[in-house]
């Protein structure tokens, strides 16, 4: 088990880790690599993977927004401990394309660590966790439809890895910038299929 992430770039860097023959790592690996702070790397993480190039392969973001649902269902539950089945588990991705994903996202993460941290930290405690996991459960929900208009799925996972990275960072005013966003999201994704 790894040690306790508390930032985006530590989260980056667990998931760096790797023996020198692995070519594929498997998504059971992955969460490990999460350690005991789980809640807001399990949102962010997902959500991260479909914002970046992997997200481009079809059918992707609508596993991923799976993963998130069934995340999102166990803190809506109070596990500590999130649970992934056998098969989801086993399933591999190619480290390269991790390592391409971890690389485009590090700019990113050193901005994110710099900027967010401790703020509105009543907005991320117990209960509005609970919160936070039924917004990502609606907002995980629209993105296999959206999977289907270019870039438009990155609208609502944007939104989810704000609230996965509120948890993380503890700062409440993330969660404010999730909201805000999945308002946004929605307005969008409405007004496109209605089209």
């Amino acid at each position: 088990m790894a040690d306790t992430i508390e930032s985006v770039g530590a989260l980056l860097d667990a998931l760096e880790r790797r023996h020198e023959n692995e070519r594929k790592v498997s998504i059971g690996w992955l969460f490990d690599q999460l350690g005991d702070r789980t809640y807001g790397p399990a949102l962010l993480l997902p959500a991260l993977i479909e914002i970046s190039p992997i997200g481009g392969i079809p059918g992707v973001p609508t596993f991923l927004a799976g993963l998130i649902i069934l995340f999102s269902v166990q803190i809506l539950m109070g596990q500590r401990h999130l649970w992934l089945p056998g098969f989801v588990q086993r399933r591999r991705i190619s480290h390269d394309r991790l390592m391409q994903a971890s690389r485009a996202l590090r700019p990113v993460a050193r901005r994110l660590d710099n900027w967010f941290h401790g703020r509105l930290e009543w907005f991320t405690q117990s209960g509005w966790d609970r919160v936070v996991a039924l917004i990502c459960i609606l907002f995980a929900l629209t993105v296999p439809p959206l999977e289907f208009i270019p870039f438009a799925s990155t609208i609502p996972m944007a939104a989810i890895a704000l609230f996965g990275l509120s948890l993380l960072l503890r700062d409440g005013a993330l969660v404010l910038a999730g909201l805000t966003l999945a308002i946004a999201g929605i307005a969008a994704g409405s007004y496109f299929l209605m089209r």
